[in-house]
């Protein structure tokens, strides 16, 4: 070792040294002092070049080059001759990525912003005359995730940050032309979409648009001057302009993207200097054709639908997207990718997709991907939050990397003693989800995972091993806390997988003598608990709609009491029409079963997509004479209450019309309802089968109009009564 290796002895009396060739590198000693100094029981010295004059001598030199060269804007070198080692970078940014990589090599690791682990060191070793050069997989490196809001955090994984870097974010068309402002007196600047005028998206042929979004720009530039990113997207919605002239550019690119680029090129040009952002997101998701992009556009590419339950290029059914990115991968001048990595819909359900990570950035860097914005749960802890950001900072600087050892290295350092059974849960979830060859999509949920890696037999499984892993923390307060958090998301599975069996087994109902829907003992304090662990741990929002815990409580109270004894419960119901397989629900059963469906289309609720339910109940001559019936209404996800309902009564084999109900005309509201239709008649029990034929709305109405989407009819319970 003492051939081949540098080494830094911590002994009592030893001066170490370390020297900083220029005054803006002191700050980077600085950070290496702190974290040497806390493993070595004798301090460092600070030193400048200047200060030295011979009387110590260093063993690890800082230097900022100042290096205008382009091939240095994102890389640092961590070099050694006989006796020292030299940190040297472009910037003080940089330099501290170098301070905080030969830290890593040394064993100190920074879990989360909050979690350190500091080695107790009798010496250090650095290989001799050797030169690393260090260069990032991509160009720049975004994690939204809980530790990233942290700048130390950032600066040790060698993180971008967007929020700092971007004047606009995201979605912006809407700001740099706001249609309150010019809609009702320049409808033309908006697109023409299926023949009518549109504040969704613009115009992109009309040069007053351009010049005015360029003189909009131009003011948010100048009040951002350290803003070295700007971005100019579509809003979040599938409208985009038909006019002859976009249209005309749109056939000639290769679809809408055709006419954005058109647009983009004129916007780029006007400021050569500014890094100007755009998505390629739904209705501009292909790369466009014959069409050459400014150098300054950079393309910001969104596959939000593929499957994450399995790496890119091992799921057959992704050829034609790995087309489409190599497509852009020659196209755009810079193309970066935005990653969903987390379930949007459920942040504390487990989501089997950590083992996809590595296969898929390595297929991005091959595709000439040069920068990615990580989406993840924001600044919520979700299940598994810190080995997710951990791994995907790791991924971003350096593709090539161990996964798996990195991985082991993660739970070892922070689950300690429970590291193998939180390992092995890691396995088998991953396992179980990969058996079942079933889409893992980013707005899913236990309920539709229920026959697959979250079925009660996997379920009993992950709590057996979570149950060990407790076990074998439980004197040590801070590590079993960390299990408890882990422990959550089976505690959120189970809730959200009983609201959907009802009163079957695995339900949250039992049925008392008297033949009521009643919770099970003790449910509802556990569900209290959860809630209270959940605010315990920082985890205001269990989703992206923005739930909190104590709302979730609040939910689960009132689907406590969202039950109906009625005389319908044990009678036969046909669907004449079938309603969509993936909102099918527990099929006729689910409504009779006494149990009313709540706020969430996943929990009792069967959709029909487009067509009208026509649905069939064997009453045999039941004695009643009033039918309540239960529609959701959740027009942002396209559900929408009925234009009418005819009940039909079958006497001496042949159907006859009872009665109708007309609704009222829809009117625009985002808020998420449930609604309670009752017809009354008093012939109903005269009938032997009684049809009911809900007439879906005919089309979307206009301002949740959208290509390829239908209007969705929602039911649950159908209630008999005689009263």
């Amino acid at each position: 070792m003492a051939q081949s290796n540098i080494i830094i002895e911590n002994k009592p009396g030893e001066e170490n040294a370390i020297e900083f060739i220029n005054e803006n590198a002191k700050p980077a000693a600085n950070i290496l002092k702190k974290y040497l100094d806390k493993s070595f029981s004798n301090p460092f010295i600070i030193q400048g070049s200047s200060e030295n004059n011979g009387k110590l001598k260093a063993a690890i030199h800082l230097q900022i080059t100042n290096s205008k060269n382009k091939k240095d804007k994102n890389s640092f070198s961590i070099k050694s001759d006989d006796a020292t080692i030299f940190l040297a970078a472009a910037n003080e940014k940089l330099l501290r990525y170098a301070v905080y990589t030969l830290l890593e090599n040394w064993g100190f690791r920074k879990f989360t912003s909050k979690d350190l682990y500091i080695p107790k060191l009798n010496r250090v070793v650095f290989p001799k005359n050797t030169t690393q050069i260090h260069n990032p997989s991509f160009e720049y490196r975004v994690l939204f995730y809980p530790d990233a809001f942290d700048e130390d955090f950032r600066d040790w994984h060698k993180l971008d940050w967007h929020l700092d870097d971007f004047s606009i974010w995201g979605h912006s068309f809407h700001t740099l032309l706001p249609p309150k402002e010019f809609f009702k007196t320049n409808s033309d600047f908006f697109a023409l979409y299926e023949g009518k005028r549109r504040p969704e998206s613009l115009c992109m042929t009309n040069e007053t648009v351009v010049n005015n979004v360029i003189k909009k720009m131009t003011q948010i530039i100048t009040d951002n001057p350290k803003a070295s990113f700007i971005s100019v997207s579509q809003n979040d919605d599938a409208v985009y302009c038909e006019c002859d002239k976009c249209k005309s550019l749109n056939e000639k690119h290769g679809g809408p993207q055709g006419s954005l680029y058109f647009f983009m090129n004129k916007i780029a040009k006007h400021f050569p200097k500014t890094k100007i952002a755009t998505l390629a997101y739904q209705h501009t998701y292909k790369a466009p054709t014959n069409l050459k992009i400014q150098s300054n556009i950079y393309t910001l590419f969104c596959p939000i639908e593929l499957n994450r339950g399995k790496s890119i290029q091992n799921d057959p059914a992704n050829k034609s997207f790995i087309k489409i990115l190599q497509n852009w991968g020659k196209t755009a001048s810079n193309l970066y990718l935005w990653d969903y990595t987390v379930q949007f819909s459920n942040y504390l359900s487990p989501f089997p997709n950590i083992n996809t990570f590595s296969d898929n950035y390595k297929l991005f860097k091959q595709n000439n991907v040069k920068g990615l914005f990580v989406q993840g749960y924001a600044d919520v802890p979700g299940d598994f939050s810190e080995l997710r950001q951990y791994l995907l900072a790791k991924l971003l600087w350096n593709t090539e990397i161990d996964i798996e050892s990195t991985t082991d290295d993660f739970l070892r350092g922070f689950y300690g003693n429970a590291a193998s059974s939180i390992k092995e849960y890691l396995n088998l979830l991953s396992k179980n989800q990969e058996n079942s060859n079933r889409t893992l999509d980013i707005y899913s949920g236990p309920i539709q995972s229920r026959n697959t890696f979250l079925s009660p037999k996997a379920m009993d499984q992950y709590d057996q091993l979570l149950d060990e892993a407790s076990i074998s923390v439980n004197e040590d307060p801070v590590l079993y806390s960390r299990v408890k958090k882990l422990r959550l998301a089976l505690e959120y599975v189970f809730f959200e997988q009983s609201k959907y069996y009802g009163k079957e087994q695995h339900g949250m109902f039992i049925v008392n003598a008297n033949g009521e829907k009643e919770v099970k003992p003790g449910l509802n304090e556990r569900v209290s608990k959860f809630a209270e662990a959940c605010n315990e741990f920082g985890i205001y929002e269990m989703s992206e709609d923005g739930l909190s815990p104590d709302q979730y409580y609040k939910n689960w109270l009132e689907i406590t009491k969202n039950t109906a004894t009625h005389l319908g419960e044990k009678l036969e119901i046909n669907f004449l029409t079938p309603p969509a397989t993936e909102y099918s629900g527990k099929g006729s059963a689910g409504f009779v079963d006494g149990i009313n469906g709540h706020k969430d289309y996943n929990i009792n609720w069967i959709g029909w997509y487009g067509n009208d339910p026509e649905i069939e109940i064997i009453t045999k001559n039941l004695d009643f004479n009033r039918i309540k019936m239960h529609f959701l209404d959740n027009q942002r996800n396209w559900i929408f209450l009925p234009q009418k309902i005819t009940i039909f009564g079958y006497k001496n084999k042949k159907w006859n019309v009872i009665t109708e109900k007309k609704f009222v005309n829809l009117i625009e509201n985002y808020e998420v309802k449930t609604n309670e239709i009752e017809i009354t008649d008093k012939s109903f029990s005269t009938f032997e089968k009684i049809k009911l034929v809900v007439q879906n709305q005919e089309d979307l109405p206009s301002w949740r109009k959208q290509k390829n989407k239908k209007p969705m009819v929602m039911i649950d319970e159908i209630e008999l009564y005689n009263k």
